[in-house]
């Protein structure tokens, strides 16, 4: 009888009082053929009521990690990935801008073993219309990392990054903050990885409803995206 594979869901969170319990709710909840599940929360230093509501969280296969100051998105991410034992490991936002039912359209390439790495793509499934000057951002972002490194992607800064355990447990990372997503792209673009895009939901929030990215980490995906180019 086959081993049963698993899944990482790494979760880092910061100030979600409001969306990190329904969140990892949606998580437990969904049912993937053949896969067993390993949810890692990293809470960045929360200055809100995170702290007390992961308190609350009494989920199985579940492991609450704490910053004791904000470190940033990718720190979170950082801390996670070595206390991973997936087969395969994705990324998770706490805000409920993204969907775990759509894990099953992700993880589909990998388990048939014709991808390594999958995302996410807010452009190419359904979506809530968000912020413009955002999404000028990121086509411009997507954009530069084609020129870059000889790609298509549509979506390079999507949170739904998943990937074969061993290679994002063998990449090593330096950036802590949302300057993750560029530096893992061309990490795994470099290593020549067969990487795939699959359509997602995507409903956005707005810097009202708690939206936490600005034009200047735009900036620093950009310099990034020239940096591990050609270093590293």
């Amino acid at each position: 009888m086959a081993k049963q594979r698993t899944l990482s869901i790494i979760v880092p969170v910061f100030n979600e009082e409001k969306t990190v319990l329904p969140l990892l709710q949606k998580v437990h909840k969904v049912k993937l053929l053949g896969l067993k599940k390993e949810i890692i929360v990293v809470n960045d230093g929360s200055t809100d009521q995170t702290a007390k509501v992961l308190k609350k969280v009494k989920l199985p296969n579940c492991s609450i990690y704490h910053h004791e100051v904000n470190k940033g998105k990718g720190a979170a991410i950082r801390t996670a990935i070595p206390k991973t034992k997936g087969d395969f490991v994705i990324i998770q936002d706490a805000d409920l801008e993204y969907d775990p039912a759509d894990y099953a359209t992700i993880l589909d390439l990998l388990l048939k073993g014709q991808a390594d790495v999958v995302y996410g793509s807010r452009f190419l499934g359904v979506h809530r219309s968000f912020l413009f000057w955002h999404y000028v951002g990121n086509k411009l972002l997507t954009f530069i990392t084609n020129i870059l490194y000889d790609t298509i992607l549509t979506d390079m800064e999507t949170c739904y990054k998943a990937f074969k355990g061993d290679i994002i447990r063998s990449i090593k990372l330096r950036s802590n903050r949302f300057d993750f997503e560029p530096e893992v792209t061309a990490k795994i673009l470099k290593r020549h990885c067969k990487v795939f895009e699959v359509p997602i939901n995507y409903n956005g929030r707005d810097f009202a409803e708690g939206k936490k990215i600005t034009w200047r980490d735009g900036l620093v995906a950009l310099v990034c995206l020239i940096r591990y180019r050609f270093m590293d």
